[in-house]
C-alpha cells in the first residue's frame, strides 16, 4: 500500500521557520511528483509546491516563492519543505500527496494527485 506521512508542523512566530517532511512508502520514489498542499480554515485548498526526483523539477506558488524551498532525499523517500520568513497567512493544515510523473509548471491541482497523507498543522502567530 502507498502511504504518505507529513511531519513537522507546529506553532511559530511570524518571521520564523519550520521544516516539514513527507515520508513516502509503497511507491517507486522516482516515478512520482510529491506535492505540498495547504488549507486554511474557510479557504480552498492551495497547491504550494512540488518536487520530482526523476528530473529535479520543482514548482512554487507565488505566495511562497522566495520563502519556501522544496527538496528531496531519495535514500529516505522523503521530501522536505523548508519554510522561512513565515507569515500569519501561512497558517494552515499542510498535506503532501503523490502524482505519477514530474512536476508541472503550474500550481499543483489536488485532483491530479493519487495518494494523500494526513496533514500537519502549521500555526504562525503575529
Amino acid at each position: 500500500d502507498v502511504q504518505l506521512q507529513a511531519y513537522g508542523g507546529g506553532l511559530v512566530q511570524a518571521g520564523g521557520y519550520l521544516r516539514l517532511s513527507c515520508v513516502a512508502s509503497g511507491l517507486t520514489f522516482d516515478d512520482y511528483a510529491i506535492g505540498w498542499f495547504r488549507q486554511a480554515p474557510g479557504k480552498e485548498r492551495e497547491g504550494v509546491s512540488c518536487f520530482s526526483s526523476s528530473d529535479g523539477s520543482t514548482y512554487y506558488a507565488d505566495s511562497v516563492k522566495g520563502r519556501f524551498t522544496i527538496f528531496g532525499d531519495n535514500a529516505k523517500n522523503t521530501v522536505f519543505l523548508q519554510m522561512n520568513s513565515l507569515k500569519p497567512e501561512d497558517t494552515a493544515v499542510y498535506s503532501c500527496a503523490a502524482e505519477v510523473g514530474p512536476c508541472v509548471d503550474y500550481a499543483p491541482q489536488y485532483y491530479d494527485y493519487d495518494y494523500w497523507g494526513k496533514g500537519t498543522l502549521v500555526t504562525v502567530s503575529s
